[in-house]
């Protein structure tokens, strides 16, 4: 659980960034693929972590509705990407306008259980986390680059003339 703001959005600009990293390598041409029927396309998970941002970002009071709901995937990764980028900002502007460090206690209704709002946006990082995880699996998978998200990915260790760890 965030116990501040600022914590939260020295966090949250890092893991943006990530996401923003992981985006760039997707082309338009592999992001429908699938791995397997129960497996969502880089693009479906995509638009999952938009659409949440949206969606927890109205249940938990920072925004005035959920915008995405009902809105259709955009054609391309870069509408993606511009469409991410814009709701992570929305989050990192909202949190430190509508909340204090000493409302982080506070509880919200969040899918039917009490949370309070630190734990809120603990669970949009942890959230956000755990789908690029299954993105850079996916993308592995369909012989894509991926890039280090806390650390060096196998591309990166190449480039800086050293073998990846086994």
């Amino acid at each position: 659980m965030h116990r501040n703001i600022k914590d939260f959005l020295t966090d949250w600009q890092y893991e943006t960034e990530g996401t923003l990293n992981i985006l760039n390598l997707i082309p338009d041409e592999q992001s429908l693929k699938t791995i397997h029927q129960d497996v969502r396309s880089l693009k479906r998970l995509a638009w999952h972590l938009i659409q949440t941002l949206s969606e927890m970002g109205h249940k938990a009071g920072l925004f005035t509705s959920d915008l995405l709901e009902d809105a259709t995937v955009p054609n391309s990764m870069a509408e993606l990407r511009t469409c991410y980028e814009d709701y992570a900002d929305r989050i990192a502007s909202a949190v430190p306008s509508k909340w204090t460090d000493s409302a982080l206690l506070e509880k919200v209704d969040m899918y039917g259980e009490q949370w309070s709002k630190g734990t809120v946006l603990r669970v949009l990082i942890n959230h956000q986390s755990h789908h690029r995880g299954q993105m850079t699996v996916i993308m592995r998978i369909l012989g894509l680059p991926v890039c280090g998200l806390y650390g060096p990915s196998k591309e990166e260790w190449a480039e800086m003339g050293m073998t990846a760890p086994e």
